[in-house]
């Protein structure tokens, strides 16, 4: 083997042994918290040395960043492709339920990855407060945005904004409780096209409650 081919090998394996490192680390902080998870059961759950943290991540907190990072997604490329005004508002709604349930429908990993993120809603590191100020409220903003062209309003008052948590909290209830799902209904979450069927009927209710939000604003204008 020349100098070139072990340079590369060495990548390889080093790209490995991080990756390795970061999975560990997704699974164990998100079923035991930041605190409790040790640098030493990670290392030994990807099968790495404990130097191989300081290496890669510096400390303890820097894995925890990476792992916390990796499920991160620009929140502006998510609102791009449903905040569109030429969209109706079903097509609005579907697309961003689409997107909400997306991990749902990609395997372990993703799933993992949401619940890291709840781990970190109930026991904050500091990362949560970026993550609600950088991810959730643009998005938030989005849907208030998109309920308030549909309803004729100029921005978003106090009842628009209950009424965004609402649409949203449909699919947050499924991402957080799935497992309560497979359990008591577990035909609900059965097989690659379960998802489906959720998306259209929190699409049909969010349709129905922004409506009823219109006829409540109606009836008091007409009282």
């Amino acid at each position: 083997m020349n100098d070139r081919n072990k340079i590369k090998k060495s990548r390889s394996d080093g790209e490995q042994s991080r990756e390795r490192l970061l999975l560990a680390a997704m699974r164990l902080f998100a079923e035991q918290g930041y605190a409790k998870a040790s640098t030493r059961e990670i290392a030994l759950a990807a099968g790495a040395n404990v130097a191989a943290i300081s290496y890669y991540f510096g400390d303890k907190a820097g894995l925890y960043r990476a792992a916390f990072a990796a499920m991160s997604l620009d929140p502006h490329q998510n609102i791009a492709s449903y905040d569109q005004p030429h969209l109706t508002l079903r097509q609005s709604l579907e697309i961003f339920f689409t997107q909400m349930l997306a991990p749902l429908r990609e395997g372990d990993i993703s799933q993992l990855c949401n619940r890291l993120w709840f781990r970190e809603m109930l026991e904050p590191t500091g990362l949560w407060a970026n993550e609600i100020e950088n991810n959730i409220r643009p998005e938030h903003e989005a849907m208030a945005r998109i309920i308030c062209r549909h309803l004729g309003l100029a921005e978003p008052d106090d009842e628009i904004h209950r009424l965004t948590f609402c649409v949203a909290s449909q699919a947050l209830l499924l991402m957080v409780g799935s497992d309560v799902v497979k359990t008591l209904t577990p035909q609900l979450l059965n097989g690659p096209d379960a998802i489906g069927p959720w998306i259209t009927r929190f699409t049909s209710f969010a349709e129905a409650m922004i409506e009823a939000e219109r006829n409540i604003r109606t009836q008091k204008k007409d009282s």
